[in-house]
């Protein structure tokens, strides 16, 4: 059977951390793209000398060439420029959107059948450009958000109570930016729930830590942003589909309707398998999360006002 074939669009911290957990998970063979001539091709030589050490036999190709990405089953965006210190992820986003320009177009042409991962800030700005762009249908085209988002709440959370973090349930929904809803409703120690352990002034404080995790992170590196578990989580969700596990993960989906959302890419959960996103799975939120939800939403939505009105000018 012929290897699944992974496009990774944005060969920096991402993108080479991406490639390697797709080889070492085994799903399937990676290009590495990206505009810097010598970079995609010097990280993907690299991964390549790890093979025999790390036992995988992914091909793993660097290039400069749309063409190259030809038929990818999956195709990761993380083209674009990070975060710095002091910045939003909202200040990308006139930057970006003309990058996005550009990726979208690569991949309509070569990669037509892709399913479609969106990592690239401001996420969902991003991903809804991205749908536009690319024409592609909805269940196909999605962003990365939530995912990492629950992990650090879980991560703080495991943290917290000195326990592991397998022991940990939790979910955050909403925009992928300051204003993101942790659900403190769904949070549970093995099915507890976690406000028998915790109590809510020090949960605020720990929620609030997600909230800003990622800027958390960049005042730290000075020089980029997180890296390592935004490629973990967009590989989870390639994983999902590409062996069609119908898993059920927290992601920046297009909403008709669903959560009162209409025509808008919002993170709440969904089910992806190997028809993309299959299924967007509803559930129940307190009064307090559900005014959190439509204040992120109204972000969200001004955002995308913005987007257009620098593609408008542009």
């Amino acid at each position: 059977m012929a290897r699944k074939k992974i496009a990774l669009i944005g060969a920096g911290n991402i993108g080479g951390t991406m490639a390697h957990l797709c080889a070492m998970k085994g799903l399937g063979d990676v290009v590495l793209y990206d505009v810097i001539d010598g970079l995609p091709q010097g990280k993907a030589l690299d991964l390549l000398h790890s093979a025999p050490i790390e036992n995988f036999d992914a091909k793993i190709v660097g290039t400069t060439k749309y063409e190259d990405i030809e038929g990818a089953d999956v195709c990761i965006v993380t083209a674009g420029i990070v975060r710095k210190p002091g910045m939003s992820r909202d200040d990308l986003l006139g930057t970006n959107a003309k990058i996005m320009r550009q990726v979208t177009e690569g991949i309509r042409k070569h990669a037509p059948n892709s399913f479609v991962i969106v990592i690239t800030n401001p996420l969902d700005a991003m991903v809804t450009l991205t749908k536009k762009l690319t024409g592609f249908p909805k269940n196909r085209v999605v962003g990365q958000s939530g995912i990492l988002d629950s992990s650090r709440y879980r991560s703080f959370i495991a943290e917290e109570l000195k326990v592991s973090v397998a022991s940990v349930s939790a979910v955050v929904l909403g925009g992928h930016g300051d204003d993101m809803v942790p659900v403190r409703s769904s949070c549970q120690l093995s099915g507890v729930p976690i406000e028998k352990f915790i109590p809510s002034k020090r949960l605020d404080e720990i929620e609030a830590r997600v909230r800003n995790a990622g800027g958390e992170i960049v005042a730290l590196l000075k020089t980029g942003s997180a890296f390592y578990s935004p490629a973990s989580a967009a590989v989870r969700m390639a994983q999902a589909h590409l062996m069609d596990k119908k898993e059920v993960l927290p992601c920046a989906a297009y909403l008709e309707g669903e959560y009162g959302v209409q025509g808008y890419y919002f993170c709440v959960p969904v089910m992806i398998g190997a028809g993309g996103v299959e299924k967007v799975i509803e559930i129940e939120l307190s009064p307090r999360e559900r005014k959190a939800f439509e204040e992120s939403l109204g972000h969200v939505k001004d955002l995308v006002q913005a987007m257009d009105k620098v593609l408008a000018a542009a």
